[in-house]
This record gives C-alpha cells, structure tokens and sequence, in this order.
C-alpha cells in the first residue's frame, strides 16, 4: 500500500482528466485515498468525449486471451458501477443493452465468423447466426444486400460524454481537487521514489503515488517522467445522424464503420482510424468514406440529416493493448493508459484495480500482457494504423 508522507490520507496526483483518470481518482477516494485530478486541458474534452460509448471490443478474437479476461471483467462490474455512479451523481448514462449485430455482405473483405464463433463460445458471449431475412427482422435499417449476421444480444452502450459528466459529479460530491490548463512537465524524486509532479509554471506538487493517464499525450510525457511508453494518437472522426427514435434498433458493426443509436434517435457514424499525430479537424475524405458506408449499408439513414460532425485522438498503442500498473524501479509511479478504442468498456476494470492496486490490493488477473515495462509486439490489426 502506497504510505502517506504528507500527514492524513495517502494524497495521488492523477495526470490525466478523462474518463480513466476521472473514474479512478473516484475509486481511490471511495478507499480512503485523497486523489488530485491536473489535465492539460479540460476535463474529459478528448476522446472521452468522442467516443461512442460501445461496451463491446472492436474484434474482440484478434487479441490474446489476458484482454478477453480483462474484458469480461469489466462487463462484470458493469451493474454494479453504474448504479453507483448514477446514484452518486443523479445522472442518467443511459447504459443501454441495444445489442450488436455484424452483418455479411458479398463485398466484404474478412470472414469473422469461424473465428467470432470460436471466441464467443470459448469466453461465454451469447452468439445468434441470423439468415438474410432474420436481418431484415431484427434490424430493417440494414441493406437488403446483407447475406446474413452475427447477432450479440447482451452488447450494451453507454452514453460516454453523460459517463464523464457522471464521474465529474461524483469527483464534486466527494471534494476531489481537479485542476485543469495545467501542464506536467515532469516528476519529482527523492529519497529513491516518486514524491509528486513538477508542473510548466515550475510549480511543485507533492504526492505519496502518481498516476499517470494522460491518454494520447501519454507517449510524449512519459519520456520526460524517464520511461518510454509507446502511446501516440489515433485520430477519430464521427457523424452524427439525426433520426427518428427507433431507425436503428441495434450497435452494427462493419469493418468500414459502426452505427450507434442513441435513445433519442440519433446515430453516431464512425469512426476513422488515422495515424496523424495531433492533426485536428474534420476532412472531406475521411468524411466522405463515413456517408459512403451509410449509404451502403444502412441505406435507410441516407435522408437522416447530419447534425454535426468531430474528432477525437485515441491513446493507441503498437499491440492495442492498454498499460496498466505500477512502473518498475520507479517507486510510487503507476500508469493506467494506451486504452485505445477500449477505453469505455475497459473503465470500471481499470478504475477499480489500479485504485486497489495503488491502496495496496494486487489484482487477481494476470496483468503481465498490460505491463508498463512490456516490450510490445507490433500488430497490424488492432495496433497503430498506417500513417497518413
């Protein structure tokens, strides 16, 4: 368990306001810690926001198996946590269970389905094969081109920017410090460890524990903290439709995009995966190859008015893996990123063991595939994309 040297509660400087950062500086004060959130902009304002808020993996069966295991543990924390949030904040985040379907087409590029199939069994997700006219069924917004599907019935979503707000709430009932427009520069270390943050303004902050998760800036502060994590941005660009409530009754999934229905009606059209740096801004490519695939495959959508349209940046990582626990040889130095499309359905596993882990309660998951100190294996599918 990490000791206070400060007097009263072991005091943990977060670097990082997103959803990761926020949830865990909550769980950490549950326990009895007193966390201090310092973003270097505002809270939640990168891809926390954007998201789409799936609680599924993308290709879950590409990752080896210490992420599925992750995974169905965090779905496992799932009620539990959302009630808590909610009740701790008053706010709904509309955690819905609208189900995730995947369907065939001729065109398609990869044939998922032995390999959903096998992993679905294997990790316990309930798997329905659906015939062409079981599409038109269960979800009539889909193309009638669609030879067939994979139905997920138990696929949730949440409403990720009302999660983040939720957790915002819940970190302002319990009296956790937030800074935000603040930049870590660095660490302080004495006496062999960690003993806070060194920030732009030269400013000193002192802490029994830090953790970093910054997200995509994670990459670039790390080597100035003296250790290397390859976390760099994947930029995300997402649509959103207005529609009709009820338009799209399921998450659909395609290698070429997803759609999201919102309770409201609206869709969300994403998302781009693009190795750009911290380029912002919306473009008419990526734009334009988001409407193509509407207009292929969920043709129905294709009068739906476009509401407005945004980016994000994803912390990715070479294996898309996230970097979970604390930092060998740096004593007090805890990393909780590189979550990369992950980050929602990841989050309350994620919140809920580092806090632990930090207030001195090692998990009972094998974390060495998430290790900071892991050398990481390049994988071309579910790692960075190619550079633009």
């Amino acid at each position: 368990m990490v000791g206070s040297q400060l007097g009263g509660a072991p005091r943990v400087a977060i670097v990082g306001g997103g959803i990761i950062g926020c949830l865990t500086a909550w769980r950490l004060r549950l326990l009895g810690a007193e966390p201090l959130v310092l973003d270097r902009g505002g809270i939640g304002a990168e891809s926390s926001w954007a998201g789409a808020g799936i609680l599924s993996p993308i290709h879950p069966w590409l990752y080896p198996d210490a992420f599925s295991h992750l995974v169905n543990a965090s779905l496992a924390l799932y009620p539990e946590f959302v009630h808590d949030l909610e009740q701790a904040s008053g706010m709904s985040v509309e955690w819905v269970p609208s189900g995730l379907l995947i369907p065939a087409f001729a065109s398609d590029r990869v044939d998922h389905r032995p390999a959903a199939t096998a992993w679905s069994q294997r990790f316990g997700w309930r798997l329905e094969h659906l015939s062409a006219a079981a599409v038109r069924l269960q979800e009539p917004a889909v193309s009638a081109e669609a030879s067939g599907a994979m139905l997920w019935p138990e696929v949730g979503q949440v409403r990720n920017p009302r999660l983040l707000q939720a957790a915002q709430t819940a970190m302002q009932g319990l009296g956790i410090q937030v800074r935000e427009h603040v930049e870590v520069t660095g660490l302080v270390e004495r006496d062999g460890g960690v003993a806070g943050v060194r920030l732009a303004s030269g400013e000193e902050i002192a802490a029994d524990a830090v953790l970093l998760a910054a997200g995509s800036w994670s990459g670039g502060l790390s080597e100035a903290m003296g250790l290397h994590l390859p976390v760099r941005p994947v930029k995300g660009q997402i649509v959103l439709l207005h529609c009709e409530p009820g338009t799209v009754r399921h998450i659909v999934k395609h290698d070429d995009a997803y759609f999201v229905p919102r309770r409201d009606g609206r869709v969300l059209v994403g998302a781009s995966l693009e190795d750009a740096g911290f380029r912002r801004g919306n473009t008419v490519a990526e734009v334009g190859r988001l409407l193509d695939a509407v207009r292929t495959m969920m043709p129905v959508l294709g009068e739906a008015e476009i509401e407005r349209q945004w980016m994000g940046f994803r912390p990715g990582s070479p294996d898309g893996l996230p970097y979970l626990g604390p930092v060998a040889g740096r004593r007090n130095l805890w990393v909780s990123t590189g979550h990369y499309r992950n980050g929602v359905v990841l989050a309350p596993i994620s919140a809920d063991l580092i806090a632990r882990w930090i207030m001195g309660q090692p998990p009972s998951l094998a974390m060495a595939a998430f290790s900071p100190d892991r050398t990481p294996d390049s994988h071309p599918q579910i790692g960075y994309p190619q550079r633009a």
